[in-house]
């Protein structure tokens, strides 16, 4: 099985002293696998860092084979931001997410824009809330919508407004850039508030009943916040 395409680098491990098994997602063959052969060369070493978008070509012989990749980069995307600790953790949380939560070689062109997306908003100043909006939106495409707009309540008190979620044992507040998305929020408390939230969600829908936990990139991300 051999075929060209494009794509993000997701992941990378040691195979060999030379050479890495990759993964990456790709325009027109979702998440795939292979290695990457001479890896360790100094042609190619520099470029293979998360996150960097590259031209791919792939092939196997067969399909339940791990084949391998040539590729050729066609946009440092991470390098960008080696002075930013904050930014780096980011990207690792993203492409951990698209990792964890995409089937192998299952086309999904939305998740491929999602990604191009990811990488417009990380330059600017609002990126954090940005990133957050983000996760829900990529839940959203891979099928588990939080359906925040639909579930919570509203209160308002002296012209402040709280958003909050209600059930027979506890009340939990919705940060309210998570429902009125075009609000300027600059308060890192409510950012750590809002990743919090989407992380309870996916503990308890998606990762939990399949015995899964949270990529350990993007725990990481969440504790530089703090």
């Amino acid at each position: 099985m051999n075929w060209d395409d494009q794509g993000f680098l997701l992941s990378k491990v040691k195979y060999n002293e030379n050479s890495i098994i990759s993964e990456f997602f790709t325009h027109d063959h979702g998440k795939s696998t292979g290695i990457i052969f001479g890896a360790s060369s100094k042609k190619i070493k520099g470029y293979l860092q998360v996150g960097n978008k590259f031209y791919l070509s792939y092939k196997s012989k067969t399909e339940t084979n791990i084949g391998s990749f040539k590729l050729e980069i066609i946009q440092a995307e991470t390098p960008l931001y080696f002075g930013n600790k904050k930014k780096l953790h980011c990207i690792e949380s993203a492409m951990s997410m698209i990792r964890l939560l995409n089937a192998e070689n299952q086309k999904n062109l939305k998740v491929f824009i999602l990604i191009k997306d990811f990488f417009n908003f990380i330059k600017n100043d609002d990126w954090l809330k940005k990133y957050i909006l983000w996760e829900l939106e990529l839940l959203k495409v891979l099928g588990y919508d939080l359906n925040i707009d639909k579930i919570v309540n509203k209160n308002i008190t002296d012209t402040k407004i709280e958003y909050f979620v209600e059930s027979s044992t506890e009340k939990k507040i919705v940060p309210n850039f998570l429902v009125d998305k075009d609000l300027i929020e600059k308060d890192q408390n409510e950012f750590i508030k809002g990743i919090k939230l989407v992380s309870n969600y996916l503990d308890k829908n998606i990762l939990n009943p399949n015995n899964l936990s949270q990529p350990l990139q993007r725990t990481n991300f969440i504790n530089i916040l703090k």
